[in-house]
């Protein structure tokens, strides 16, 4: 055996608050039935991260054929009619050369916890607004490709794979992927799931919307972008209102962005033209500043007299990013705590640009383009 055949492959635990190298062979049973291989650091991690890993796991009793889908909260009172449905799949692999965020073995941002004590607004040099520009255009790249993959019959879980093999394809890593131990790599949120929808089993169908929030991490810097989609074409005007509204909501907030500007006044605009259309602005979730962190100050809020603070500068890189919702604006989270749905069950649709304050204005550092998917449609009469 020469010494290239006989490279040993590092393991690493399996649990999301873990993620260290190990060489325990201590294996968790009910993953070995269904020919899951899940190897954790000692009884101890196992059982700290059980609550997190048995969403990998079949119902107790299930074999074979008869394994299905299932709801892990079936005592919840869901709002509408989305369900999660588990068993999730096992985390995706990054690879060795990639370069991660600290969360990516153990689920803490410690840096960006460091810096929010700070409460600074980041101002960025000419060098690192090249390559958060780069992860920019990237994250672009694979949201595009993952939106023309949405169609009547895809799983959420598969557009998670598209978006992680295309991440990982460009040598960057999928930011939302272990970050406070989420265990996907993008946000995919059905109809009235406002954002933070998990990746699972779920099917979209006919008539549904979905927003897909995509953020990456290249050579030190972040992007972050999302657009909701019609699956289909059987699309209800309340629907079509609702992502309109959204898109146009998010517009508007871009056209009043140039030094000079609060962040406080963005809210004003958005939730104006949200409620001319019947519709109502998110409170819980901002925008928020991105680039070195995932996530840091600015706060951006999108409703009508908030009191953020923070006024517009040259070399600012933030995000607007309006959740809007066909009914009431109250969320209400699942179980899994990340999971946040409309409170009466209505509609939610969300759109979100990367920014980039210049001496003149505002570059949007994640624009669409010609090919890019999606695209707005007209309001039904």
């Amino acid at each position: 055996m020469t010494a290239e055949t006989a490279t040993i492959e590092k393991t690493y635990c399996a649990g999301l608050q873990c993620g260290k190298e190990t060489t325990s062979q201590l294996k968790c049973p009910i993953c070995l039935k269904a020919g899951i291989v899940s190897i954790f650091c000692d009884e101890t991690c196992f059982k700290e991260n059980y609550k997190s890993h048995k969403a990998l796991h079949y119902k107790e009793g299930e074999e074979g054929d008869e394994k299905s889908s299932y709801d892990p909260f079936p005592k919840f009172n869901y709002r509408g009619d989305v369900r999660p449905h588990y068993p999730l799949t096992p985390k995706r692999y990054v690879p060795e050369d990639i370069p991660k965020p600290d969360w990516a073995a153990n689920g803490l941002p410690i840096e960006e916890q460091r810096n929010d004590r700070l409460n600074k607004i980041p101002i960025y040099n000419k060098n690192e607004i090249k390559k958060i520009r780069k992860a920019c255009m990237y994250g672009r790249e694979v949201l595009d490709i993952a939106a023309a993959a949405v169609r009547p019959g895809i799983t959420t879980d598969e557009i998670d794979e598209i978006v992680h093999n295309e991440t990982i394809k460009r040598g960057c890593y999928p930011s939302p992927l272990n970050y406070y131990n989420f265990p996907k790599s993008v946000c995919t949120s059905i109809n009235e799931v406002i954002c933070h929808g998990i990746p699972d089993k779920t099917v979209l169908k006919e008539g549904d919307i979905v927003n897909l929030d995509v953020s990456l991490y290249y050579e030190g810097m972040h992007a972050d972008l999302n657009e909701t989609y019609y699956v289909g074409e059987n699309i209800s005007k309340e629907a079509i209102n609702t992502v309109e509204t959204a898109r146009e909501c998010l517009k508007l907030a871009i056209k009043h962005c140039k030094p000079g500007v609060t962040f406080q006044e963005l809210g004003d605009h958005i939730e104006k033209h949200a409620l001319e259309n019947k519709c109502s602005v998110v409170r819980t979730y901002c925008g928020h500043g991105v680039g070195k962190f995932f996530h840091c100050s600015p706060n951006v809020p999108h409703y009508a007299n908030n009191r953020t603070a923070g006024v517009m500068k040259p070399g600012m890189v933030f995000t607007i990013e309006p959740m809007i919702n066909e009914g009431t604006w109250k969320d209400v989270t699942w179980p899994d705590d990340w999971t946040s749905t409309t409170q009466d069950g209505k509609r939610s649709a969300q759109f979100e640009h990367s920014l980039l304050i210049t001496e003149t204005g505002v570059e949007i550092l994640s624009a669409r383009n010609k090919k890019s998917p999606g695209g707005p449609r007209c309001r039904t009469k």
